[in-house]
């Protein structure tokens, strides 16, 4: 392109110095001319008042030799023999034109020029006394002719010469501006190609390259942004498949001390190794933050999911004899969640507590509806968790070797998807709560009463902690713990 454009300009700017170089040369060539031609009938002229009051020869050879042309013996005067006596016939100087030229000009009346030796030579008529007609022939050398010609035509080349230089450097300038975001534009596209997402590309140049820098620049963030989320949904995917992995650590552990047992534990221990690789690798390829899924949200009953996987959770619970309370579950509360991802935040709270506490600590999950919100806790009896903040950074497991970190990370995005969010802190129970809360309502109504919330949060904190406080005794006793143990207990039967 660069090269293109430069050639371009090249041949117009050609194309115009010869059409204005040429014909300007020959008009000054032709000026040159006119203007030695000119002296040369002034110089003649200039003989003619000496003709108009003698014809004598030495008067006239005074005359002829007072003038500069005359003493470098450039003028020659013709004056033909009179009818009278006196009137002889008169020739000055040295002439350079033939008789016949001298006689056609004389008969002719007007001035001529005629080539003759080393130059030109005008010959001017003059009339004179006696009826005669004079002429006086004035010698232009060819060097007259064309004095100055080769300069104006030098200086006229040099210009033409800077016009063409000046219009390609000109050109070779417009075409790097142009060029040189094409090739970044290119050059991005090409890192793009092989895998490096964090390029972008400079918005300069001409206004269509700019326009596709920023089309690139678009194309590039969408690239990066659906594979942040197909890599996230791989990732929780992955970390959903841990949910029946613990059921079959947790019956494989209760098969016996057989070699068919110890195989399934082995297999068992396999697979839950080869999807913590899964989640490891999927976290280190991420190409930048995630963002917002835009599936449209289908609503569910955060009650009747709750119920639902307590019902599952309880049964395993009642296998590693752990304690367990369900409370709140019983008035139903649509939450903008769908489903599927409610779900695996349930089971991502629950899970950690089976997974990072020892069998027999016990755990409670409660719900508490407030007017705008849905407040979830699960508490357990464990040794808690020792720095909260960083449990919530996806990818910062705080449960060892085991620990992916991307429970909490599921559930705080579930959160946050209502405008909510999770907070981390110390039960009732001695061990670590899980706060989860769940606004009813999203957008900008919801963003506008965040400042309100917050109060309502910490006074329903401290109910829920009371209510905590109140059932922590009951162990396996009472409450719909007891129903939805007993509930899992009669399905495992």
């Amino acid at each position: 392109m660069r090269w293109a454009l430069v050639k371009v300009c090249l041949a117009v700017t050609v194309m115009v110095v010869v059409a204005f170089a040429v014909p300007l040369g020959l008009v000054v060539k032709e000026m040159a001319r006119d203007r030695a031609l000119t002296n040369a009938e002034r110089i003649a002229a200039g003989i003619g008042p000496a003709l108009a009051i003698t014809t004598d020869a030495a008067q006239l050879e005074r005359a002829v030799g007072s003038t500069r042309a005359g003493a470098a013996g450039r003028i020659a005067v013709h004056v033909p023999r009179g009818t009278g006596a006196d009137m002889s016939a008169v020739r000055l100087g040295e002439p350079r034109a033939g008789a016949a030229d001298v006689e056609r000009a004389s008969g002719a009346g007007t001035s001529s020029l005629v080539a003759v030796d080393g130059g030109h030579a005008l010959l001017q008529p003059i009339a004179v006394e006696g009826g005669r007609v004079a002429v006086v022939e004035v010698f232009v050398p060819a060097g007259e002719l064309t004095e100055g010609v080769a300069l104006a035509w030098l200086v006229l080349g040099g210009v033409g010469l800077a016009l063409v230089a000046g219009s390609v450097a000109v050109a070779d300038r417009l075409g790097t501006r142009m060029v040189r975001p094409a090739r970044r534009l290119a050059g991005a596209a090409h890192d793009l190609g092989e895998g490096r997402l964090g390029v972008r590309v400079e918005e300069s140049g001409p206004s269509e390259l700019r326009s596709a820098a920023a089309a690139f620049n678009s194309m590039a963030d969408q690239v990066a942004l659906l594979l942040a989320n197909e890599r996230e949904l791989a990732a929780d995917l992955s970390h959903r498949l841990r949910t029946p992995l613990t059921v079959l650590r947790l019956n494989a552990a209760s098969l016996g001390d057989s070699g068919a047992a110890e195989q399934t534990r082995q297999a068992v221990a396999q697979l839950e190794r080869e999807i913590d690789h899964i989640i490891a690798t999927v976290r280190e390829q991420r190409g930048g933050p995630a963002g917002q899924r835009a599936a449209a949200v289908v609503g569910c009953d955060v009650s009747a999911v709750i119920r639902e996987r307590m019902e599952f959770w309880s049964a395993l619970a009642e296998d590693e004899r752990r304690p367990v309370r369900l409370a709140g579950a019983d008035r139903p509360a649509q939450v903008p969640v769908a489903r599927a991802e409610l779900v695996a935040a349930i089971d991502a709270l629950v899970g950690n507590v089976f997974r990072h506490t020892p069998e027999g600590t016990a755990f409670s999950v409660d719900v508490h509806h407030a007017g705008d919100a849905v407040i979830v806790l699960a508490s357990d009896a464990g040794p808690g968790i020792p720095d909260p903040a960083t449990a919530l950074t996806r990818g910062r497991g705080q449960g060892g070797p085991g620990s992916t970190g991307l429970g909490l990370d599921i559930v705080r995005r579930v959160a946050e998807s209502t405008g909510g969010d999770v907070r981390i802190g110390r039960s009732v129970l001695g061990g670590a709560e899980v706060r989860l809360w769940l606004a009813l309502r999203t957008g900008p109504a919801a963003d506008g009463e965040r400042p309100r919330r917050s109060k309502v949060r910490r006074r329903r904190g401290r109910a829920a902690e009371g209510a905590g406080a109140t059932g922590t005794g009951t162990g396996t006793g009472t409450g719909p713990g007891t129903a939805a143990g007993a509930g899992a207990g009669a399905r495992r039967a």
